[in-house]
């Protein structure tokens, strides 16, 4: 507010008493005005532009008029399109579980393989299998239960054909809905790996017919060529598992086994006069099927399946953990055996299902050129049928033991792993840099951040675009101690702090006998009193051997 101040002059005054008035005037309003003080006493900073408009008193602070200068910020193209303001991601909508979330858009990701295969738009996938690859302890086996378990909730299913470590029978049994299926252990369950199967409903019978034989014969030699390592079968040894499934499939009335298929080889073993000399054909693959009839693998793939599969369960776990303590091979055939039947049973397409097949150590399944031809055709159908295989591997070298070097073998497990569109890479090892880059084309920079990432942190590739998702960051506690596989190796005497030492304590580890102590004074010092003069110690006499054999007797 302004104040504005009136002065009346009486118009006869002299000159004098004008003067005089305008002094009194001049005085009263240098009264009024507030003392100066220097900007020491002020304790106010410099203004920053220096003028005659400040610096000016204003609500306890300073101000000034002139402009505040900012000078530019200087860096290279590549180095300022990080701070432009619109850079975080869309992600793939809200769509399907929460899986945790995306690090660089700070937003939750979400993610469903079906729903990234019915996208129309540049977001969506042509596949629904997923390759999860990463290093031990990484976080790749909780990552894949969240994701899984998340996605019941949404009608979808999970089948876990077998389960080498056993981590996945606590969450089946915690899983309202779920069933283990256990093998070995002194359990009677049996699995027919060559179970008919229900009958697909979109074809016909004679395309029944055949897709049933092709998966019988595909999981026969699979089993056989596995068991001989890298030779092949030849050509008569084909046509006798050929004759000898035909014979059984008839005596059998449509129910062949393992033990049936055995049996009649050894039947083909023992004709001599037939045409195509089946006889030595039937004689290697006859010593392979031994093993599930009377070897190692007895009672639990050779006769008719004892279980069955629920259809409607929201879970199934084929718990194959006490089997692989029988040896590598052992592994494999039985994770041959589990999946087939598996596979038999859940080939349907009229069901309208969409279920999960978590294949754990997934290199089992492409250790042979039948069993690697079998898994090629599993993912290409898996869209056919509703499946998503989720393919779990350490590293890329897992595939090493695919076959030799340069072999149509290793060849074609690495061209089957580089197709699987959907990829969840996990923290890997600095050996992992050059496969990553040649096997699955990651670009160097992706490489780079793999080695850097933390436990539960996984780069998500879904279709043409990338992610960087934190799953932990949304785990609840009870996922958290569900999930977690290293309790076996975490020491339980770090859960408590170590009791802390008394006095009393300290006082009993202190030395106090010492030999050469003379007095009880010197005992106070313990081991800081000084060493004693050994040359003016007197050293008792030694036994003489005649005193030694009197002390004896």
């Amino acid at each position: 507010m302004t104040r504005r101040i009136l002065t009346f002059t009486p118009g006869d005054a002299s000159r004098k008493d004008r003067a005089q008035l305008s002094r009194q005037i001049a005085a009263a309003l240098r009264a009024e005005q507030p003392t100066r003080s220097g900007r020491r006493e002020r304790a106010l900073p410099e203004p920053a532009v220096p003028g005659p408009f400040g610096p000016g008193l204003a609500a306890g602070g300073y101000w000034n008029l002139a402009g505040l200068h900012v000078p530019p910020h200087e860096a290279t193209s590549q180095h300022i399109a990080g701070i432009y303001p619109f850079v975080a991601d869309a992600g793939l909508g809200h769509r399907g579980p929460i899986v945790g979330v995306d690090l660089n858009a700070d937003a939750l990701w979400h993610f469903s393989p079906w729903e990234a295969y019915i996208d129309q738009s540049d977001r969506g996938s042509f596949s629904t299998n997923i390759l999860v690859l990463g290093a031990y302890r990484s976080g790749k086996s909780a990552t894949v239960k969240t994701l899984v378990t998340r996605s019941i909730a949404f009608g979808h299913q999970v089948v876990v054909p077998s389960d080498p470590k056993g981590e996945w029978v606590a969450v089946a049994e915690a899983m309202p809905g779920g069933r283990v299926i256990r093998l070995g252990g002194g359990t009677s369950a049996r699995l027919n790996p060559l179970d008919r199967g229900p009958r697909r409903s979109d074809a016909s019978d004679e395309q029944h017919e055949q897709m049933v034989k092709q998966r019988r014969i595909g999981t026969l030699i699979a089993l056989v060529e596995m068991a001989l390592g890298k030779q092949r079968l030849t050509a008569v040894e084909h046509a006798a598992i050929h004759d000898a499934l035909d014979r059984c499939v008839a005596r059998t009335n449509d129910h062949p086994t393992l033990r049936g298929i055995y049996m009649e080889l050894g039947y083909l073993a023992g004709e001599t006069a037939t045409a195509f000399r089946a006889a030595e054909g039937a004689v290697q693959p006859r010593f392979v099927l031994r093993r599930f009839v009377e070897g190692d693998l007895a009672g639990l793939f050779e006769d008719e399946s004892t279980v069955e599969f629920d259809q409607d369960a929201r879970m199934v776990v084929t718990d194959t953990s006490e089997l692989f303590a029988r040896g590598e091979l052992a592994a494999q055939l039985t994770q041959v055996c589990s999946t087939a039947w598996i596979q038999a049973v859940i080939s349907d397409r009229g069901a309208r299902r969409t279920r999960y097949v978590v294949r754990e150590e997934g290199w089992r399944d492409m250790t042979s050129l039948a069993s690697l031809q079998m898994f090629q055709q599993w993912l290409k159908l898996s869209r056919h049928y509703g499946i998503s295989n989720i393919v779990i591997l350490h590293k890329m070298g897992d595939l090493d033991a695919v076959g030799d070097a340069d072999s149509l073998e290793r060849s074609l497990a690495y061209s089957i792993v580089g197709d699987i569109e959907n990829k969840f890479i996990f923290r890997v090892n600095h050996q992992e840099q050059s496969a990553l880059q040649e096997r699955l084309n990651l670009p160097a920079p992706h490489v780079a951040m793999a080695r850097q990432l933390r436990k539960g942190e996984f780069l998500a590739y879904v279709g043409q675009y990338s992610y960087l998702v934190d799953c932990f960051a949304t785990s609840t506690p009870w996922e958290q101690a569900l999930f977690d596989t290293d309790d076996a190796v975490t020491a339980n005497d770090h859960a408590t702090p170590l009791p802390a030492l008394t006095d009393t304590d300290l006082d009993a580890f202190w030395p106090t006998d010492a030999p050469f102590m003379t007095s009880d004074s010197e005992a106070v010092d313990g081991w800081l009193a000084p060493a004693p003069d050994l040359a003016s110690t007197e050293v008792p006499d030694r036994p003489t051997a005649a005193a030694s054999e009197g002390g004896e007797q």
